[in-house]
């Protein structure tokens, strides 16, 4: 007996001191997760490995290789390839987090965001992708450098892109102004680069312009991709549905023209039928309209404006009701900060909110849905809205409304990050399959469970 638990001892032992191998990592192993995971959120995310083949074959058959050190500026800068690669990209990203693969392409360097307009979603939206893909967010706080003593654009873009492989610029508020700004720091570092100063030029994403909000909009139109067709690989079933891009009333004044403008450039591509919709005098930049008339042209769809909210509901799979604030009236103000005339500003911000109060009836109410299709359209926005009786006493759509809509606001806005990492994805891999071939590959976990 003795020398049986003598065995038992030194056999107990033995086993202690042996490591334990761990069973070689597969991707099958993590269906379940997965699945759970989907069932949980209620997401249309992947099911299976064979989906993710799926996706990564779509990406194969697309020319993307423009894409490879380039920038994000407008969606219409791109070609209809390289806006499906951003969707497939965001989706393949989305499944490896989901399944606990790490995704880092990055193991140093920065990112520098630069916001000259209050930001909450796209703010945090940009931290998380440039984290997601390995780099570390460092925000560019105007007031605290030396811009306010005459640095130049080119020299803090020089400055602070000494490690920087991207930078994310918001800057809305002023017509003609925000596009161009990007466009100079674009400039700027792309000829430090060429000059040596730089060892590698930052890729920039658009946060938002006076022009487009790129961002905004993919992550919008990947949104409706899952939730009316099921995955990009269907884009082509767009064709023929109907989305209301329209004025609501708000009690605030200001708003940028973008994500309208955004809207209409982007969705207008792919044979939607796109309705644009506000009250007379609430126009949006010439030069977009006419651009959404060629897309729609060309896509086979239909673009049309109205000044009758009720006509662009009736029978839409979709409706986005946001308020903005007229071309005329931001040119104006524009205009007026470049000039100092806070005097003129304080008097146009009247005028403005006098004008808004006259259509109090663009709302997005329970009547209004009730016209579109099967009165079940979707209603999206940006977020945050002027909700009635919630935020404010009367504005863009109603508290009740707001509320069965919540969710999918919600999973609206969760595309954003991943749309974000796509395009700064897209932009640094020289060859986008093989870096996800890698990453599947080697299955390193984005969080260790112990």
């Amino acid at each position: 007996m003795k020398y049986f638990l003598l065995f038992l001892l030194v056999s107990n032992a033995f086993l202690q001191a042996v490591p334990e191998v761990p069973p070689k990592s597969n991707l099958s192993s993590f269906k379940k997760p997965l699945l759970e995971y989907s069932s949980k959120h209620g997401r249309n995310l992947l099911e299976d490995e064979s989906k993710l083949n799926d996706l990564i074959d779509h990406l194969k058959k697309l020319n993307i290789k423009n894409m490879y050190e380039n920038d994000f500026f407008l969606t219409w800068d791109k070609t209809e390839d390289e806006l499906k690669a951003i969707w497939l990209v965001a989706d393949i990203l989305r499944y490896l987090r989901v399944n606990n693969i790490s995704t880092k392409i990055f193991s140093s360097g920065l990112a520098i965001s630069i916001f000259r307009d209050n930001s909450t979603r796209t703010r945090f939206s940009f931290a998380s992708a440039c984290n997601l893909l390995g780099l570390v967010v460092q925000d560019l706080d105007e007031k605290k450098s030396q811009i306010a003593h005459g640095e130049t654009v080119r020299e803090t873009a020089n400055m602070v892109s000494f490690m920087a492989d991207a930078i994310g610029i918001r800057d809305d508020m002023y017509i003609g102004k925000g596009h161009t700004y990007q466009k100079e720091v674009v400039n700027a570092v792309t000829q430090g680069y060429k000059d040596g100063i730089l060892e590698q030029k930052p890729t920039l994403v658009n946060l938002q312009c006076d022009i487009d909000h790129p961002t905004q909009t993919m992550a919008d139109a990947l949104h409706i991709i899952h939730k009316l067709v099921g995955g990009v690989q269907n884009i082509d079933q767009l064709k023929g549905k109907k989305i209301a891009m329209t004025w609501a009333y708000s009690p605030s004044y200001g708003k940028p023209l973008s994500v309208p403008q955004g809207v209409i450039g982007l969705l207008t591509r792919f044979g939607m039928d796109v309705v644009l919709a506000h009250p007379e005098g609430y126009e949006v930049m010439e030069d977009v309209v006419k651009l959404a008339k060629e897309n729609s042209a060309k896509s086979g769809g239909k673009f049309t404006i109205t000044h009758d909210m009720k006509e662009a509901f009736k029978d839409a799979d979709i409706v986005y009701p946001k308020s903005w604030a007229p071309y005329a009236a931001m040119e104006k103000r524009t205009d007026l900060y470049a000039k100092g005339d806070f005097k003129g500003i304080d008097e146009l911000e009247k005028e403005l909110l006098k004008q808004n109060a006259q259509h109090k009836d663009w709302t997005a109410d329970e009547d209004m849905m009730k016209l579109t299709k099967d009165g079940k359209g979707l209603y999206l926005h940006c977020l945050p809205a002027d909700i009635t009786g919630v935020s404010c006493e009367e504005g863009e759509v109603a508290g009740s409304v707001f509320d069965r809509y919540r969710d999918d606001l919600y999973k609206q806005a969760s595309y954003k990050p991943y749309v974000i990492a796509a395009m700064i994805y897209l932009a640094k891999m020289k060859d986008p399959i093989k870096g996800f071939e890698k990453m599947i590959e080697d299955h390193v976990e984005r969080k260790t469970d112990l």
